[in-house]
């Protein structure tokens, strides 16, 4: 008689209850209508100012971002979600939005087209953080950049037109931090003088900060460890090392700041979390509910080297920002817009002085609130160079301020297809387009 195995029944393994990964969220009804709404009428607001759209794939060769962002900050050392294909290649969900930019800039061909290019974008980004109010680790971004110019207008315009775009969705108390972190020589002077001090207090502070003082020493400003508030803040401000250069720059930003009275503060200890940044850094941080915590919902800074490292070729100076947008549906008195139609440009823009300048942005807005919307050349100062885009873009009209209608609070308003021109008060600017238009 031969004896079989007793017959061993498997216990079911209980099934897998599928929710959404951590730090993520599902959008249903009118949260997806208040997201796009968000995004169309701060695209229309851009749009206005001149900008164009783009969009850059969801993910990246993994080198993209080690080479702009840097090793020593939190997002490649901590947050990246990185990937191996079938391949082998190493891919990265993107965590910001500026090095994608840059990179389709050059494959595109864009630093072949007339200067400066002004592009916004708006779509999902990738950390891995630890969840929070108003931060995911997918976290939703509006952002505008402008490459190819180093003038001090462009960092205007970005904190402008962010303020702008805020402002036009309710909120409306909000200051600018604000800080420069200097050129090349500026830094490589100013860390030094860092690491001298931070090495006076290394049994102070936290591990990372000393692994950031070899590697990385800007970063060591970035950190969010209470047990080094208090070494950062007796820390050498990055202000009193600027050269010349930079000295001037950031004069001129805050020039164009209180032309535009938008509220600024400047804290020196602030360096944003990106290795590419020089110059100006800012973040924008509305008023906070009593008993909360102010928390910043936009920010930005200027980039003049990450184009050679990313090239490999020459420095392509620019400068952007991005609202994040899942903090600013959570905002106090945000108004939650819903989508509309926006139109084409049909002036261009041009300036001829910095005394122009320091006044364009004003008279956009002006434009922008009649629902007149420009284009504009803001690194070209002489008039041939602007008319000349301004027929390849088939304008009908452009709009001239020059040095004398500044001071005398005029523009030219110039019709492309007669070249006969008027000159108007800026006061009766849109009542004479809507007349001519």
């Amino acid at each position: 008689m031969s004896l079989k195995p007793a017959k061993v029944t498997k216990k079911k393994e209980p099934k897998e209850e599928l929710q959404k990964p951590k730090g993520t969220r599902d959008l249903l009804g009118s949260e997806v209508l208040y997201l796009d709404g968000f995004i169309e009428k701060a695209s229309e607001i851009a749009m206005y100012y001149g900008f164009s759209a783009i969009i850059t794939p969801t993910f990246e060769k993994e080198s993209l971002f080690t080479r702009s962002i840097g090793d020593g900050t939190d997002i490649i050392d901590k947050e990246m979600y990185v990937l191996r294909t079938k391949g082998g290649d190493k891919l990265a969900l993107r965590p910001e939005g500026t090095a994608p930019v840059m990179r389709a800039y050059f494959e595109n061909g864009l630093n072949s087209k007339p200067q400066p290019v002004m592009l916004y974008y708006a779509g999902s980004y990738f950390r891995h953080e630890r969840p929070q109010r108003g931060r995911l680790r997918e976290l939703r971004q509006f952002g505008i950049e402008i490459i190819g110019t180093s003038k001090s207008i462009a960092d205007a315009l970005t904190i402008h037109l962010l303020t702008i775009i805020l402002k036009e969705v309710g909120i409306k108390n909000y200051t600018v931090s604000i800080n420069s972190i200097g050129d090349k020589d500026s830094q490589i002077v100013y860390k030094r003088e860092l690491s001298n001090y931070y090495r006076k207090h290394l049994k102070s502070i936290c591990a990372d900060c000393r692994v950031r003082l070899k590697n990385n020493p800007l970063r060591v400003l970035d950190c969010k460890n209470e047990k080094c508030d208090l070494i950062k803040a007796e820390a050498p401000e990055t202000l009193s090392f600027l050269s010349n250069d930079s000295k001037r720059h950031f004069k001129e930003v805050l020039e164009y700041l209180d032309k535009l009275s938008i509220p600024y503060t400047i804290n020196t200890t602030l360096v944003r979390g990106l290795d590419y940044y020089s110059h100006t850094v800012f973040e924008i941080i509305p008023e906070a509910k009593d008993g909360e915590e102010a928390l910043s919902v936009a920010g930005g800074g200027r980039y003049d080297y990450l184009g050679k490292q990313l090239s490999g070729k020459k420095d392509v100076p620019g400068m952007g920002g991005a609202i994040g947008i899942d903090r600013l549906l959570e905002t106090p008195g945000y108004n939650f817009p819903c989508p509309r139609i926006v139109k084409k440009p049909k002036i261009f823009f041009i300036q001829l002085s910095y005394e122009a300048k320091l006044i364009s942005l004003t008279v956009t807005e002006i434009l922008r609130k009649a629902k007149i919307p420009v284009a504009q050349s803001l690194s070209k100062d002489s008039l041939g160079a602007q008319l000349g885009k301004a027929e390849r873009l088939g304008v009908p009209y452009v709009i001239i301020l020059g040095q004398k209608e500044a001071l005398d609070e005029t523009v030219i308003i110039r019709n492309m297809d007669t070249r006969s021109q008027d000159t108007v008060k800026i006061n009766d600017l849109t009542n004479f387009i809507k007349k001519i238009k």
